[in-house]
């Protein structure tokens, strides 16, 4: 796989609901914190605006334009910033399960919006990576918004799935357009930057290759300093401190179901005390520990 699909994959976003919110007049909705969730929308009809509590300045949707809030932070939607605000749980605790929840009367803006959990233990490796609002631009989640307003407004069966992975597409294409927009921080940004992504690619596809910076370099089509000062620029660590920090992200995620003995073995280490040196370093506590919940996620590739 690639890294993004490496990452998500380690991650295990969750579609926790999709809904549609069709309202009229007047209006401003405000949800509370969320964190550990990634809240994906698009507009479908209408125009709003979006605030971030904490984020200065105020996002103007309309038709087709989109939005991601990574950080799980408060923030509100609104026609009319100055009118009184209603908690978003007095409106859509209906739509616990999904479907299209109608306010005032509805036909003013179309919404369709999804919350996601991120199930793996290393959240920060993409959220430490995000803004906390990425504004997706009109027209890029055009398919796979239109099709989940179908499947909304006209259930059929295998819907619960269909909706599932059309949240994950509409999720997807968000971060892809945030990094081809050059947007991206950290090692994300990598992957807009050819070379650099060259590197990360072949990390991801072998993380139990004992790579060396002249490897790594070579791929890049750099001198050995220059791609370092570089990669550590883009990324924001060295080449080899990405790699035990991927290997580590690996190792965590399979300590509760395999062997120490056999994960260390799995990504490149003679030793399961060598492996668990490393472990130790980059997490904070033995590979044991962690296998028995008592470890910390990973929080960033530069943290």
């Amino acid at each position: 796989m690639d890294p993004l699909s490496d990452v998500l994959s380690l991650l295990k976003p969750r579609n926790s609901m999709s809904a549609g919110f069709d309202v009229g007049g007047d209006w401003r909705i405000d949800f509370p914190d969320q964190a550990g969730t990634i809240k994906c929308g698009a507009l479908v009809s209408g125009h709003c605006l979006l605030t971030v509590e904490g984020v200065p300045g105020v996002v103007r949707l309309g038709p087709g334009d989109g939005f991601l809030l990574p950080r799980g932070l408060p923030f509100t939607l609104a026609n009319d910033l100055a009118v009184p605000g209603v908690k978003a749980s007095a409106v859509f605790s209906v739509a616990r399960r999904g479907g299209i929840v109608t306010h005032q009367g509805g036909g003013g803006c179309f919404l369709l919006s999804s919350r996601f959990a991120l199930e793996g233990h290393h959240a920060g490796i993409l959220l430490g990576a995000l803004p906390p609002i990425v504004h997706l631009k009109e027209g890029a989640l055009r398919w796979a918004v239109e099709r989940m307003m179908q499947e909304l407004r006209s259930p059929q069966p295998g819907s619960f799935l269909l909706l599932q992975h059309l949240a994950h597409m509409i999720l997807l294409d968000g971060l892809r357009q945030h990094v081809a927009a050059g947007a991206a921080e950290g090692w994300l940004s990598a992957l807009a930057d050819r070379r650099m992504g060259q590197a990360m690619g072949a990390i991801h596809a072998e993380p139990a290759r004992r790579w060396t910076l002249a490897e790594l370099a070579g791929l890049a089509g750099m001198s050995r300093s220059v791609f370092a000062l570089r990669f550590k620029a883009v990324v924001g660590t060295s080449p080899i401190d990405y790699l035990t920090r991927w290997r580590m992200a690996l190792a965590s995620d399979r300590l509760t179901a395999e062997p120490v003995a056999q994960v260390a073995l799995s990504l490149g280490y003679e030793s399961e005390s060598a492996f668990s040196t490393a472990f130790k370093r980059v997490m904070g506590c033995s590979p044991r520990h962690y296998g028995r919940g008592e470890g910390k996620g990973l929080l960033s590739p530069s943290s």
